[in-house]
């Protein structure tokens, strides 16, 4: 570990923007992972997730309200400007540092420092990963981030198809917070309890669809999706968020949903299959 702070010290200072205290050291094993390599499609999934991870944590320690479409504020990408650096050999890991913000103005209302969100990204993780029902609401008590952190938490998680493990820590951290396969059961039980769908008439029939994620539309209130007997429609996603399905597009997933005696199909849930 001594080493891995060195080697990622060292990448650090070679680069002319100024970086918040310390970092948070991504590794992905099992499966398909080489040492050093991995499919590039699966990693840019995890890139995305940890830096939408990053931005929502900026967002809920500044108090802003949760965000359901578009992307991240200017403010909050410059706040929060996370860089991927190349970490020491071994299965296949990357480093995420926080570039310091240029300096705040001294009338503007103060917001947290990059060490201060990248410490509360990690606590959030932990504790979504290993008490999604007991600390993560003390931690996180507002429904609606609560629920984001869970589900982009989730994306992070393996299914066992392409990789068995994903570790994550601060640079200077022993414990690694692991998310291994039954890691995404967990977190699903945790958002049935916590976030229970609307009962809806028995006629309804529950199915669980795969395929490719080809269409989204929030605004629209459906998306669509490529399965081996044609493109169908799933309808009524008005509760999902931009940043936890928009990476998902053209991508596998697995929908769960409810086919009415109409043949309709209702949304419950979304997740990729990687």
């Amino acid at each position: 570990m001594l080493l891995q702070t060195i080697w990622s010290e060292q990448i650090r200072q070679g680069a002319t923007a100024r970086f918040s205290r310390g970092e948070v050291l991504v590794s992905v094993m099992g499966g398909e992972i080489v040492r050093g390599g991995a499919p590039l499609d699966l990693i840019i999934q995890k890139v995305e997730a940890v830096q939408s991870l990053f931005y929502r944590t900026t967002e809920f320690l500044k108090g802003s309200p949760h965000r359901k479409h578009g992307p991240a504020s200017v403010q909050t990408q410059q706040l929060c400007r996370p860089w991927l650096f190349q970490a020491a050999p071994g299965s296949y890991q990357f480093a995420v540092a926080i570039e310091e913000p240029a300096q705040q103005n001294f009338f503007e209302v103060p917001s947290p420092s990059t060490h201060e969100i990248a410490e509360k990204f990690l606590q959030i993780l932990r504790a979504t990963v290993e008490d999604p029902d007991g600390a993560l609401p003390q931690i996180v008590p507002d429904p609606d981030y609560r629920g984001t952190f869970l589900k982009l938490t989730r994306n992070l998680a393996p299914t066992g198809q392409t990789f068995s493990e994903l570790q994550i820590r601060a640079a200077d951290e022993p414990r690694p917070i692991a998310l291994v396969e039954g890691i995404r059961r967990s977190i699903n039980e945790a958002i049935k309890r916590q976030f229970p769908r609307p009962t809806l008439p028995p006629e309804n029939q529950p199915v669980t669809l795969e395929g490719i994620l080809r269409a989204l539309d929030l605004d629209g209130d459906w998306l669509e999706l490529v399965i081996d007997t044609g493109h169908v429609r799933i309808e009524q996603i008005g509760d999902t968020v931009d940043d936890v399905v928009g990476p998902m597009v053209n991508h596998r997933v697995t929908v769960d949903a409810l086919r009415t005696p109409a043949g309709r199909l209702i949304f419950q849930d979304i997740q990729p299959t990687q």
